[in-house]
C-alpha cells in the first residue's frame, strides 16, 4: 500500500515539473501579448490611483491608453516627463495634458484641531500619505502626497482642504 502511495506521488510531482518545463518554454517563445504592453505602459504611470484621468486607477487607465480609448495626456500626476515617455513607448505624439498641472504642487492639509481620528481620509488615501491611528489625530506626510483629493470627501468633519505648496 505504502509502495502505490510513493508511486502516485512521483507521478503527480512528475507531471507537475513536466508541465512547469513546458509552461517555461512556452512563455519564453511565444509572443508578447497585447498584456505586456499594458503592464509597461502601467509601470511608467506614477501608480497614485488618483482617478484625475476618469480611470478608476492607474491599470485602468494604462489598458484603455493600450486600446487606443484614452489619450496619453490625462495624467496630471505624472506631468508631462509621463505624457512623453508613453508617447516615446507607444510611438504617438505627446499632447500637453489635457488637465494643466497647478503652478506648484497642492497637497492636502488636515486641520489637527478638528481631526477626530476616524481613519476615513486615511483609507481613501491611494498613496499612505496620512499617517495616524484610530482615534488620534490624523496628519498629512507631504512628500508621498499627489493632491489627489480623494481624503477630502470621506471626511465627516471637514478638516481637511488643500494647499500649494512650492
Amino acid at each position: 500500500m505504502l509502495d502505490a502511495v510513493w508511486i502516485a506521488v512521483l507521478t503527480l510531482a512528475a507531471i507537475a515539473l513536466l508541465a512547469g518545463l513546458v509552461l517555461s518554454i512556452a512563455a519564453r517563445r511565444l509572443p508578447p501579448g497585447e498584456n505586456d504592453l499594458s503592464e509597461q505602459v502601467n509601470a511608467l504611470l506614477p501608480q497614485t490611483q488618483c482617478a484625475q484621468c476618469g480611470y478608476p486607477g492607474c491599470r485602468p487607465y494604462a489598458q484603455a491608453i493600450v486600446n487606443e480609448q484614452a489619450a496619453l495626456n490625462l495624467c496630471p500626476p505624472g506631468g508631462m516627463d509621463t505624457v512623453q515617455k508613453l508617447a516615446d513607448l507607444l510611438g504617438r505624439d505627446a499632447l500637453p495634458l489635457e488637465q494643466p498641472a497647478p503652478v506648484g504642487r497642492v497637497v492636502a492639509l488636515i486641520d489637527e484641531t478638528l481631526c477626530i481620528g476616524c481613519m476615513h481620509c486615511r483609507n481613501a488615501c491611494p498613496v499612505d500619505a496620512i499617517s495616524g491611528a484610530h482615534l488620534f489625530m490624523h496628519t498629512v506626510i507631504e512628500s508621498e502626497c499627489t493632491g489627489c483629493e480623494l481624503c477630502i470627501a470621506p471626511c465627516p468633519v471637514d478638516c481637511i482642504s488643500l494647499r500649494q505648496v512650492a
